[in-house]
């Protein structure tokens, strides 16, 4: 028992330190690790696809912002009664650093950010989305670090070896404060680590999808749909191993059905979206003006101006191959005759090989005459003889 008791894994004392006034969060620290560890990785994999250095730093000015404030809203919507409820405070939706970032709405609102920065930078999103899949991946691995520090995201109580202790916290003023108070070493439980489960999953999933990349050439946004699969089917499992506070639906948590729905909607797209992978060309920032989807008018434009040119694209193409028919047929109407005097005014040798037979034929004739006129005067004198 003793032996099992020292196998358990400590939970640390403490997820802040105080720097003067300043607080150094562990949790604010391993989320901003994550995304310069993402932004690095995702510019050499863009790079190495054949696309522009800076990119992914440029899009991630957007997508970055959306995504903490979508991991927030997603937090505060699913947990609303813990800040609008009976007892809840409402100012403390605002208090990220307090910890709670949904990560369903990171990456939709991070979409729509990357999305936004796509189109300013004339630059393919689905392409960019395979680039910074893994990379994604691999920073919420490191997000999850966060979570140990901060004593959160556990599951139910256990007595496995790899269980985490969880301790008691209290703050200056000797009250219980879990995120922000220090340990007195007195272990309140043990848990699953299921923030440990779901970091070891995710850095299996990134070397899956760094592996599948490279033998298969994924592109137009399936290894991303893979990344959000993959990571979909192991959270869904994860969830059904926590017991902690949260809503649920028919009593199964939110988070349980927003794993399962995501899961199949990534699988669709892998399954229906375009094959085979973007060249180093299609990567490059595009010369045509893309208009923002509420320019109604410039929408329109933008697609009549497409059709027009695809329209005389055609028409183009339809005369050149007309024209290439009309050359064909011509030739094949040629008369014999004129086929025979071109094929002999094209050559010299056959002119004189005629002109050489006319002579023959000339002497022919006239060694014929001579011996005609012969025979008759050979005829005369012996008719002359007899009478």
């Amino acid at each position: 028992m003793t032996l099992r008791v020292l196998a358990y894994i400590p939970s640390p004392p403490q997820g802040v330190w105080h720097i003067g006034p300043f607080p150094l969060r562990a949790y604010a620290l391993c989320i901003i690790i994550g995304i310069v560890v993402a932004i690095w990785w995702g510019e050499r994999r863009w790079r190495d696809r054949g696309g522009q250095q800076g990119a992914i730093l440029d899009v991630a000015m957007f997508a970055v912002p959306f995504g903490l404030v979508g991991g927030r809203l997603y937090h505060v919507a699913t947990d609303w009664q813990k800040y609008f409820g009976a007892d809840g405070d409402p100012k403390a939706a605002l208090e990220i650093w307090n910890g709670g970032l949904g990560i369903w709405g990171a990456v939709l609102l991070g979409g729509v950010g990357a999305w936004i920065g796509c189109r300013v930078y004339r630059i393919p999103l689905p392409a960019l989305g395979d680039a910074i899949a893994p990379p994604i991946l691999l920073a919420q691995a490191i997000g999850r670090l966060g979570n140990y520090f901060n004593q959160e995201l556990y599951g139910r109580k256990t007595d496995l070896p790899w269980g985490l202790e969880i301790y008691f916290r209290y703050n200056d003023n000797l009250k219980p404060d879990a995120m922000n108070g220090v340990s007195n070493g007195v272990v309140d439980k043990v848990v699953h680590p299921t923030f440990l489960y779901e970091l070891i999953w995710n850095v299996l999933i990134v070397v899956l999808l760094v592996q599948l990349d490279k033998r298969y050439q994924i592109g137009h946004g399936r290894l991303f749909a893979l990344y959000v699969a993959g990571y979909s089917f192991g959270r869904f499992f994860v969830e059904l191993m926590r017991d902690d506070e949260a809503t649920k639906i028919a009593g199964i948590r939110i988070n349980s059905f927003t794993s399962a729905l995501v899961f199949l909607a990534a699988i669709a797209y892998f399954v229906f979206a375009t094959k085979g992978r973007e060249t180093a060309e299609q990567l490059q920032p595009s010369t045509e003006p893309r208009p923002w989807p509420w320019q109604v008018g410039a929408v329109r434009a933008a697609n009549a101006a497409a059709v027009a040119n695809a329209t005389s694209d055609t028409v183009v193409l339809e005369k050149d191959s007309a024209a290439t028919a009309d050359g064909a047929t011509a030739t094949d109407k040629l008369e014999p005759d004129e086929s025979s005097e071109t094929a002999e005014a094209a050559d010299p040798s056959t002119e004189a090989a005629a002109d050489t037979n006319t002579a023959v034929d000339t002497d022919t004739d006239k060694d014929t005459d001579a011996d005609s006129a012969t025979v008759k005067t050979a005829s005369k004198k012996a008719t002359d003889s007899d009478k």
